[in-house]
Formats: structure tokens, C-alpha cells, sequence
């Protein structure tokens, strides 16, 4: 038995005790479905896609007062009576919740998620805090006093007016959110939705537009929480405000956190603990303290700090382990190899496919770079070498669009593209790796590999979600099963990517990179922490995509392996060029000497030969390392 097998069995004995359990365990299970609704929300939006959020209960309360004001309201009754049956009233208004919260929502999130750090969820308390107060100072939503005499849900003319009839149609919603969530998880759009908490430099350099990706997993937690809304009004049959207040809120985001904010069964989990704790403290405590009064609140807060505390991921993590010599993992299924992704064409050989022309970048008085040019060229391996602090890394940040440049301009095929995004350098063929590994740790190495191929498929949020994308999702993971083949790592596929080595993450960075089919592949230090065959296998690999046409720059502090391996080669010193040439004339340089050794006048071997990082070609004349003494420290450039 796997954990999908456990589910179903959870699903089936619910199903078949519904009809056995007492009422009053029925309603307390129907209220569990809607809070899990909204906890599986905050799961997507602060565990998955790293946005803490206080206010959620404002938007529970939206899609609540929404089909509330719909059923009840004269007005909106005498409006919809000659179209509508009074038994599809609560349709408009689960329609008009749904608009209303997706416009709320959309303008909310488009102004609070620029902010990061501790003022977005600031924001979102503010919010919050609004929400409440609005639904309570509106006349026509019965003010503080709230709204009453909601009808019940009819379906095919059958009421759902009692808590065990509409609480099989909350966990049949609860039920096919989850399905739906784990379905776009599992899917092309959810590596984008991962990779949000993972970093947004290393996303939008994989083509992911975050700041709309953040938007859109924001606008959907938001309308889980309208339609938890929309079943508590008809469940309830009553709604006023004090169920939406921020206290309410907070409680939402424990029962996401408690149960395990990364996992979408633990939305379920959080909710029925803290439901149940709550019930129980409410009839334990006045016995026990002989009085009555709001001592559950305290002790629920010291609970949940030793909870958060103990189990700082959440409790179905904890639970995950201990049933896990029992339960088998779910098998992935092998990727389809007869897939295969639209194939592009490169350059031609020795087209200039990136340049920087004159490129400068100043931070207040600091000088990074100056007038720097350099172009890459198809078929060709051009290396950038420079001591630390020469500016190495913010030239690569303004070539590859992290950065946008003082002066100067970078051409890409000959485009301009200064002043755009990292996200535009990747669809026009930019692939790169990072100085300091940028993985999505807890995933799988195939999972970070097909995230380089992003733009490769157009399947968007409703294909993923009803799995119709399944197709383009095989032709994603076959190629990123190529690509780590190719680079050596097929059997490390479902490996947690954090767990393997420095040395080969930076390979599943490369593998990223190539699943993109880049024209130009940028490489930030791709041989640090590598060792002496795996060095050598990284400089076959990359010989051998010089051959196949590709345009690649890198950025190494091995000296050995750059001068074995370059076609040509450019270095930086304080931020500016001081020599540009082939290896044998960068190495016998007076300035470059001067730059790595102190002094002009230091002798080289004419004849020197690498001893690491050799790849299987015979070095060309002149392509000796500067000399392992020359080489600098490895560390930030």
C-alpha cells in the first residue's frame, strides 16, 4: 500500500461512517471540510509559493455576504426573479462571490505582493482588519447584527438544509480541490508556483513571470476561501461579521502551518486538529478551573507554540516518517522518451549571438564595471577570468538581465535588451547557472531540471488542474531525463536535489539550463567544487556542445580548466577589460600577470600543461594555466 492508497481508504471509510456518526460529530466534520478549504489555500499561497497571508478570513466572509445578499436582499431578489428560480438564488450567489473575491483579490494582490519581508503580511492584517469593519458598517448587509433567514442549497430539489446532507457536498468540494491543487503541483505551471519561495531571480532566469505567478496563486487562495464562504452561509444559514475578523484569520494560517504549509492533506490535518482542540478545551477547562472564561484561548496559544516549536515543519511531515516503513512511495512513472519538445535551430557558426557593448554598472560612487565590451559567438567557448572583485558576477547579472546596465547596451541576435527582464533573455535563448546553486532543494533533480524547459510548454493553471496537459507534461520530463543522461546524472533523477553534493548540483544547474535549449549558455564557475574526472566529464560535455553549435561563456577561477578549454579569452580587473584575446596571448600578458601574480616579471613555463580539468583533445599551442599559484581564491567575484 502507497500513501494514494491510504487517501482512498480515508475517503472511503468517510463515506461509508458519514451516515453511522452522531449529529453533532457530522456538523463538527462539515466544519472541519471548510476550514480545510481555506487552509489548502494558504498552503498554495504561503507554503508552495512563500506569501504569508493574515487576512484570508476577509475573503471567506466575501463569498459568505456575497450569496447572502443575493438570497436575502429585496433589491437583488425583485432583480433575478424573472430569470432565476428562487432555488438557484444561491448559485448567483456563489457566482457573485466568486467575481467579487477574483477583483478584490487581483487588485489586492497586484498592489500588496510587491512589498517582501515582514510588509506584506503587515498588509495583509490591514486588510484584513478593513474587511471586517466594512462588513459590519454596511447597512445593507445587516451590520453588525448580520443577515439572516438564508435559504438552504437545493440541488435536483433534494434540500441540503441539515449539516449531513451539505456536508458530503463540502468534503466533495474539499475532495476535488485537493485533486485539483495536486494535479497543478504535479504539472509544468507548479515548478513555476515551487520555485516562487525558491528564489525569484532563479525563476524569472528560467522564464517564469513571478510577479504574475504570485498574483495568480494569491487570487486562487483567495477564491477557495470565497467558496468555504459560500457553504458556511448555507450551512450556517446566518453570516455576520464576527466570523471574518482577523483572529479568524490567523487561525486559518495556524491550521495551514500545524499541519505541514508544503503539503495539501496537511491543510486537512491542521484543520481537524485545531477544530478539535478547540471543541475540547471549550468543555475540559471550565471543569477543571471550576469557572468559566476564555482560558482555551491561552492555552491553545501555548499549545500551538510548543506544536510550532516541536514539529517546526508541521505535523503531516512527522506523520509522513512514522508511516513510512509501512507505506510504500508512490512510483513516478518513467518518463516517455518518445516524447519530444519542438526542437529550434541555432545560429550559425561564429554568428555573434550575445554582445555587450560598452556595458557599465554603477552602484551610488561604486564603479562594478566600466565600459566593458565582449560578444560571444556561436561554436565558440569564450572565458571571462578576473581576480575577486574584478566584477565578474555583475557583468554576467547585466548580460543575462538580473541587472539592468548604467551605459552601454546588451544585444541579443542582435536585439536590443537592456531594460528588460531575465524572463525576456530566456525566451530568446539565454540559459545560465548561478555562482551560488539555486535548486529547489526538497524536490526532485528531474523536477529542477524540467523547470529549465518552462517555456518549452503553454499548458496553462485549468489544463493542469483537470490534467489535461499530460502530454506536453511527458515531452517536459523526457527532456529533462535527456538532459541529465547527458550530463551524467540519470540515475541521481529522483533524487532529492538538495541532497546531492555542491559539485553535482552545479551539474543539474547546467542540465537546467540545456532543457531550455539555449542559444547561449551562460556559466557561472560551473567546475567549482568539482573533482578531477568530474571536471573532465563537465569539459567533455561542454567541448561537445561547442560542436553541436552552441554559444557558451564562462566564468571560472579554475585556471587550468579555462585555459584547456577557451577559445578566446577576456579579463576583468576592477571592473574594466585588461586584456581579450586567445589563451596563449592572455597568458603572456604583462598586465594579466601583473593582475594575478603581483608582478610582471614572474616567470611562466612556456610549455606548462593543465593537470586538471583536461578534456579529451589535445590542448592547443599556448593553452597552459596561468599557474596554480596564480590562481585565486575561490570566493565571490
Amino acid at each position: 500500500m502507497n500513501r494514494r492508497h491510504l487517501s482512498l481508504v480515508f475517503v472511503v471509510l468517510l463515506a461509508v461512517a458519514w451516515s453511522l456518526l452522531p449529529e453533532f460529530s457530522v456538523t463538527v466534520l462539515s466544519y472541519i471540510g471548510l476550514y480545510a478549504l481555506v487552509a489548502a489555500g494558504l498552503v498554495m499561497l504561503t507554503g508552495v509559493g512563500g506569501m504569508t497571508s493574515f487576512g484570508q478570513a476577509a475573503f471567506v466572509g466575501t463569498g459568505a455576504y456575497a450569496t447572502a445578499w443575493v438570497c436575502t436582499s429585496p433589491m437583488a431578489t425583485a432583480a433575478l426573479s424573472p430569470y432565476l428560480a428562487p432555488a438557484l438564488l444561491p448559485f448567483a450567489g456563489l457566482l457573485l462571490g466568486i467575481v467579487a473575491t477574483f477583483a478584490i483579490a487581483w487588485g489586492l494582490g497586484a498592489i500588496t505582493l510587491r512589498l517582501s519581508g515582514h510588509y506584506l503580511p503587515l498588509c495583509t492584517i490591514a486588510w484584513g482588519l478593513s474587511f471586517y469593519f466594512l462588513f459590519g458598517n454596511l447597512e445593507f448587509l445587516g451590520g453588525h447584527t448580520g443577515v439572516t433567514g438564508i435559504p438552504a442549497i437545493e440541488i435536483a430539489g433534494f434540500s441540503l438544509a441539515s449539516p449531513r446532507a451539505l456536508g458530503i457536498v463540502i468534503w466533495a468540494v474539499l475532495l476535488l480541490a485537493l485533486w485539483a491543487l495536486h494535479n497543478l503541483l504535479d504539472s509544468r505551471e507548479g515548478r513555476a508556483i515551487r520555485a516562487l519561495k525558491g528564489g525569484r531571480v532563479m525563476a524569472e532566469s528560467m522564464g517564469v513571470d513571478t510577479g504574475r505567478h504570485r498574483v495568480k496563486v494569491f487570487v486562487l487562495a483567495a477564491l477557495l476561501a470565497a467558496v468555504s464562504g459560500w457553504l458556511y452561509a448555507h450551512l450556517q444559514r446566518f453570516v455576520n461579521p464576527t466570523p471574518f475578523n482577523l483572529n479568524i484569520g490567523i487561525e486559518y494560517l495556524f491550521m495551514a502551518v500545524v499541519g505541514g504549509a508544503g503539503h495539501l492533506w496537511g491543510a486537512v490535518l491542521g484543520a481537524a486538529v485545531i477544530t478539535l482542540l478547540k471543541e475540547q478545551l471549550q468543555d475540559l477547562l471550565p471543569q477543571l478551573l471550576g469557572s468559566s472564561g476564555n482560558f482555551e484561548v491561552i492555552v491553545f496559544g501555548l499549545l500551538m507554540l510548543v506544536v510550532l516549536q516541536r514539529f517546526a515543519d508541521g505535523l503531516w511531515p512527522t506523520l509522513a516518517r512514522l508511516t513510512g516503513r509501512w507505506l510504500r512511495p508512490v512510483a513516478r512513472r518513467s518518463p516517455d522518451r518518445g516524447a519530444i519538445l519542438p526542437q529550434g535551430q541555432l545560429p550559425p557558426r561564429g554568428t555573434v549571438v550575445l554582445e555587450a557593448d560598452e556595458v557599465s554598472k554603477r552602484f551610488g560612487g561604486l564603479v562594478a564595471n566600466a565600459m566593458v565590451s565582449l560578444d560571444v559567438k556561436a561554436g565558440e567557448i569564450h572565458a571571462l577570468i578576473g581576480p575577486n572583485g574584478a566584477g565578474k558576477s555583475t557583468f554576467f547579472n547585466m548580460i543575462s538581465g538580473v541587472d539592468d546596465p548604467s551605459d552601454g547596451e546588451v544585444r541579443l541576435h542582435g536585439r536590443t535588451m537592456t531594460g528588460k527582464p531575465s524572463r525576456a533573455f530566456a525566451a530568446q535563448g539565454v540559459g545560465r547557472t548561478f555562482q551560488h546553486v539555486r535548486l529547489l532543494g526538497n524536490r526532485s533533480v528531474i523536477e529542477n531540471v524540467a523547470l529549465g524547459a518552462h517555456l518549452r510548454g503553454s499548458r496553462g493553471w485549468i489544463a493542469s488542474m483537470l490534467r489535461l496537459d499530460r502530454a506536453e507534461e511527458a515531452a517536459l520530463m523526457a527532456e529533462a531525463g535527456r538532459q541529465l543522461e547527458r550530463c551524467g546524472l540519470g540515475p541521481q533523477a529522483e533524487v532529492a536535489a538538495g541532497s546531492l553534493a555542491l559539485g553535482q548540483q552545479r551539474v543539474v544547474e547546467i542540465a537546467r539550463a540545456l532543457a531550455g535549449q539555449p542559444a547561449v549558455l551562460l556559466l557561472d564557475e560551473p567546475a567549482a567544487g568539482l573533482r578531477h574526472l568530474e571536471k573532465q566529464a563537465l569539459g567533455r560535455l561542454l567541448d561537445q556542445l561547442r560542436t553541436e553549435g552552441l554559444a557558451i561563456l564562462v566564468v571560472e577561477h579554475d585556471m587550468e580548466f579555462v585555459m584547456n578549454l577557451a577559445d578566446r579569452v577576456t579579463v576583468l580587473e576592477f571592473g574594466a577589460v585588461i586584456a581579450h584575446g586567445t589563451p596563449a596571448a592572455v597568458q603572456a600578458d604583462p598586465r594579466v600577470l601583473d593582475a594575478y601574480l603581483g608582478g610582471g616579471d614572474e616567470p611562466l613555463a612556456a610549455d606548462a600543461r593543465p593537470t586538471n580539468g583536461q578534456v579529451d583533445r589535445p590542448a592547443p599551442s599556448g593553452r597552459a594555466a596561468i599557474g596554480t599559484a596564480a590562481a585565486p581564491a575561490k570566493g565571490t567575484s
